[in-house]
């Protein structure tokens, strides 16, 4: 409804009353196919005595009893459909109709609201006080068991179906038995089981050697160089070298402080070690004592 219109009271003053009814989603449905103006069924109102309630009924038009689109069949909606008259119990309620500016719009009582023409803002009209209170029940027949029916069996279907190929879908993706990743894994893991555990001495002068030329290494690399597993050489590592977790060299390997000066620790190692060769269980003796010496040095 606009903010800014006139409103027109005419059906206040006239003290038209007006029925509100509530009805069937289908029946509205088969109103809004109703060309133009056209009649859509017949409204009759029977009463019985002089206190009795009258009896108050409606009868769809043949031609609109035709519901297509459920299930793609042709279903009959059913035609009579008696009303349950209740009362308005208290409340105010009114029928308002807002006709835009330079439309005229028929009334119920013939009349013609609205001037035609003109630019003015939306023109709002009270046709009248909702005096009785109805519901539009259909009449329980063979037609409406099968409308029902059909419309439980469409609301349940699910949104999404399952369905059988015949044949492989093709133009998109291909299965393959093993996947490219896997293999070069494969191929990694393979290569690792073959590589033989060097002497622990020989190892540490491979990664002595190495971290001469760079302070941090990762573990593939020290892999490449020292040809030995991850897990025998990650072993080595943790005695002489500081895993990094974080930082700008993170997920790297450096030395530990104590071994950072290794130049002079591998010629004092290489000295001691040539002093250890004339006998072979002394020399191993000499070999765990210079050990410890060297990480006091």
């Amino acid at each position: 409804m606009s903010e800014k219109g006139e409103v027109d009271l005419t059906g206040a003053k006239q003290n038209t009353g007006v029925w509100l009814v509530k009805v069937p989603k289908y029946l509205s449905q088969q109103w809004a196919k109703a060309t133009g103006r056209g009649e859509v069924g017949k409204l009759r109102i029977c009463k019985k005595g002089n206190q009795g309630k009258p009896e108050v009924s409606f009868t769809l038009n043949e031609e609109l009893t035709v519901i297509d689109g459920i299930e793609d069949k042709t279903v009959s909606a059913p035609r009579e459909h008696p009303f349950t008259m209740q009362s308005v119990g208290g409340q105010t309620l009114a029928v308002f109709t807002e006709t835009s500016s330079g439309q005229s719009e028929e009334r119920s009582d013939g009349s013609s609201s609205g001037s035609g023409a003109g630019t003015g803002p939306d023109k709002i009209t009270l046709e009248g006080v909702v005096v009785q209170r109805a519901e539009c029940r259909p009449a329980v027949s063979e037609s409406y068991m099968r409308l029902k029916r059909l419309q439980i069996e469409e609301s349940s279907k699910p949104a999404r179906l399952s369905q059988q190929l015949d044949k492989a879908v093709t133009n998109n993706y291909k299965p393959v038995a093993n996947h490219d990743y896997n293999r070069e894994y494969e191929r990694k893991k393979k290569e690792e089981g073959k590589r033989a555990r060097a002497d622990k001495q020989q190892v540490l002068d491979m990664l002595f050697s190495a971290f001469e030329k760079h302070q941090y290494y990762n573990i593939k690399d020290l892999v490449d160089i020292t040809k030995q597993p991850v897990i025998y050489l990650k072993e080595i590592l943790r005695d002489i070298g500081i895993y990094n977790v974080k930082g700008t060299h993170k997920n790297t390997w450096e030395l530990r402080p104590e071994y950072r000066h290794y130049q002079g620790l591998k010629m004092h190692w290489t000295m001691r070690w040539s002093f250890a060769v004339p006998s072979h269980s002394v020399g191993t003796k000499i070999k765990g004592t210079m050990e410890k010496s060297e990480v006091r040095h």
